[in-house]
């Protein structure tokens, strides 16, 4: 079970970002914040590399990103080649995302997923594990 997590958020996604974070000390992870660490107007880019490159390194065993539409911290997250950032709108995906593509970041799109569904498809991102089989040949296939 991986123990510590990178976060990090936007502007848009930084409300869910802290309640997040507050779920995670609550159950016992340790926690990276790269910020931002307020409202004010942020580059999501900015906070992505961090995650990734502290994910890709094992400095962190996961990576959590929030932006308004997931898309922005997906898309930088998986310039990466150690990431398999996965954009997640429901648990049910979460979950799949750990079992069939072994997703080491999850990126959250704050603007269309209730905070509910969020914490769930935290805690599921976080305790399902990847199957192997027939989907690590299929992991294997991603990189360039």
């Amino acid at each position: 079970m991986p123990h510590h997590i990178a976060i990090g958020a936007d502007h848009a996604g930084f409300a869910y970002k802290e309640h997040i974070k507050t779920w995670l000390e609550a159950n016992g992870y340790t926690i990276t914040d790269y910020g931002t660490h307020s409202a004010d107007s942020a580059d999501y880019a900015d906070f992505a590399h961090p995650v990734a490159l502290a994910v890709e390194s094992g400095q962190a065993d996961r990576g959590v990103l929030v932006c308004g539409s997931g898309e922005g911290v997906s898309m930088t997250a998986n310039k990466h080649q150690g990431i398999r950032a996965a954009l997640v709108w429901q648990p049910a995906v979460a979950e799949l995302t750990r079992q069939h593509n072994d997703a080491n970041v999850l990126c959250l799109p704050e603007r269309f997923i209730s905070l509910d569904d969020a914490l769930r498809s935290v805690h599921l991102f976080l305790t399902t594990a990847f199957e192997g089989g027939r989907h690590q040949r299929r992991v294997d296939k991603m990189m360039c």
